[in-house]
């Protein structure tokens, strides 16, 4: 008995693959600001002594730099995820 998927069925899978990438564009774009705004600020507040400022900046940093690593990531393993699911 040879049962497999119809993967024939999902007629939009190279436009889903573009929307998934655009989508996962906008939020590179978006970290990619956080983390130059958030660098500005953390810079001005360490220099005028506004260290609670400063450390919040820091956070914004880390977390700009964490967003962006993972929709970059995100757009590599959807489009590997689509590779793989032509194949099988």
């Amino acid at each position: 008995m040879n049962v497999f998927p119809d993967f024939g069925g999902v007629g939009a899978a190279n436009d889903l693959r573009a929307i998934i990438g655009a989508l996962l564009m906008f939020v590179l774009i978006a970290a990619v600001l956080m983390l130059i705004v958030s660098a500005i600020i953390w810079a001005i507040a360490a220099s005028t002594g506004n260290y609670q400022a400063a450390t919040k900046a820091r956070i914004g940093v880390f977390v700009g730099i964490g967003a962006a690593a993972l929709a970059g990531a995100g757009v590599a393993w959807v489009n590997f995820l689509i590779g793989i699911g032509d194949q099988l």
